[in-house]
């Protein structure tokens, strides 16, 4: 089972979390404040963190900013009573994946770990490059190329791209992309999602309007047919 850190320091929540978490079958790992729980995370290397932000010395945003600028994937979850959009917002910037505001209901946060779990392991799985006809895409290293000329993807174009990637031929909804490729800390709209696959065909495809691997599912989103 997925191994999940909680980085609390208050006891009863720290307990709490951990009897919620033991109960549906994690493995869960513990520290009190942010220093242990930063030395805990880079050596015990574990499957998702639950980190509180309102810490003393050592507080939430800085273990998490450490541990990005260490090149550490682990997911995060920030969990805190600070709930303002200012907060949030800071959170997701120094590199948090997910924001949970106490009090939440513990549905909501077995729900937001699922979620980000299996999101881990399709990425893990998602192929690292693509091949479109003449276009070649390397995914981890953000390069394009169509024959031996590169070509400009955005960085929003290339997390589109993996995301379609993760799950070739399923249908990815608008509301997915804004999710993962924009993030809560930014308001696009839907239209966002419709403009920037119109940019990517474009780009890739040999007929735009006749679209060959980037189709849409109509009521849905986008699929991609390799």
């Amino acid at each position: 089972m997925p191994r999940i850190l909680i980085i609390e320091d208050e006891l009863p929540m720290r307990t709490a979390l951990a009897d919620c978490l033991e109960g549906e079958g994690y493995r869960v790992l513990t520290a009190a404040e942010g220093e242990t729980g930063l030395k805990r995370a880079l050596e015990e290397k574990p499957d998702l963190v639950l980190l509180d932000i309102m810490m003393p010395r050592l507080d939430g945003y800085a273990v998490c900013a450490e541990l990005r600028r260490r090149s550490n994937p682990v997911p995060i979850l920030m969990l805190t009573a600070k709930g303002h959009i200012d907060d949030r917002v800071t959170g997701l910037d120094v590199g948090a994946d997910d924001y949970l505001v106490k009090p939440f209901s513990t549905e909501e946060l077995l729900a937001r770990v699922r979620a980000m779990l299996r999101r881990v392991r399709r990425e893990t799985q998602a192929p690292t490059t693509l091949a479109l006809g003449e276009v070649r895409i390397d995914l981890v290293k953000q390069t394009a190329l169509r024959g031996r000329k590169p070509l400009r993807l955005t960085a929003k174009e290339f997390a589109m791209l993996r995301l379609l990637a993760e799950t070739p031929g399923e249908p990815v909804s608008r509301e997915r992309f804004l999710d993962i490729v924009w993030g809560y800390a930014a308001f696009p709209t839907t239209r966002t999602v419709d403009n920037h696959i119109a940019s990517l065909r474009a780009k890739l495809e040999p007929d735009p309007e006749k679209p060959r691997w980037i189709k849409t599912v109509h009521g849905v989103g986008y699929k991609l047919e390799l």
